[in-house]
């Protein structure tokens, strides 16, 4: 497989069970300033079980790609119709064509280590997301509430609308999700679609443009929340 320069972005969207109360989601730092791993308290994100996917398409002659990251931190007031929260994207922490990331986009094979390094160097670089400068993307979520109707699977479903910045160049963003029961927790599913050229990244390409990757990238967010009373 050929190492192609590629983009990502990443978004995870929190929610709790509740629609009618606005509950705090919030992850515990030490006095280093690293993330707890002690249990969080209700609304709080389990930063260790939360992820964020990437599926990357190709051109011409490229590869497609899948790209793992984690949530830096983040705060959400659910029902909130202002002021409902930040959230912070390390992408740092992004790693390309891991075997859980392109299983979870889809992605049949697996890239071996040596790969998997040139292309995540490739995307983090200066000329991709230039994580040495800008290493954390930020969604400033103006209102995160509910969406009327039934959802597959008893899910509840909501809209986050906010700001997202990445790579320097800030836009609007809305979001919607399905929050989903688990014991002791609530798993948030959701996704949404982005290009490179509004956040001022140029998708990579070579050989004349007979090999690349697509403008156009599908993020996911796989995110668990710690619920009231446990």
């Amino acid at each position: 497989m050929k190492a192609n320069q590629i983009a990502v972005l990443v978004l995870m969207i929190p929610f709790a069970v509740a629609t009618s109360i606005a509950i705090d989601t919030r992850v515990t730092r030490g006095d280093d300033g690293v993330p707890s791993t002690r249990p969080g308290a209700a609304g709080d994100v389990n930063i260790n079980q939360s992820r964020v996917y990437t599926f990357v398409g190709k051109t011409g002659f490229g590869h497609e790609h899948g790209v793992v990251g984690r949530l830096k931190s983040g705060t959400i007031r659910l029902g909130a119709d202002h002021d409902a929260g930040q959230l912070e994207f390390d992408l740092t922490s992004f790693v390309a064509d891991t075997a859980e990331a392109r299983q979870y986009v889809g992605l049949a094979g697996e890239t071996d280590a040596s790969t998997q390094e040139q292309v995540t160097s490739n995307m983090l670089g200066a000329y991709v997301l230039d994580a040495s400068h800008f290493p954390i993307a930020t969604f400033v979520i103006t209102s995160a509430l509910p969406v009327r109707g039934d959802q597959p699977n008893g899910a509840q479903r909501y809209q986050l609308q906010g700001q997202f910045t990445l790579h320097g160049v800030t836009r609007p963003l809305r979001i919607v999700a399905d929050a989903l029961k688990e014991s002791g927790a609530v798993r948030l599913r959701g996704g949404f679609v982005l290009l490179q050229t509004d956040y001022g990244i140029k998708p990579f390409s070579k050989a004349l443009g007979a090999v690349g990757v697509t403008d156009r990238l599908k993020i996911y967010g796989e995110i668990l929340i710690v619920t009231p009373g446990t």
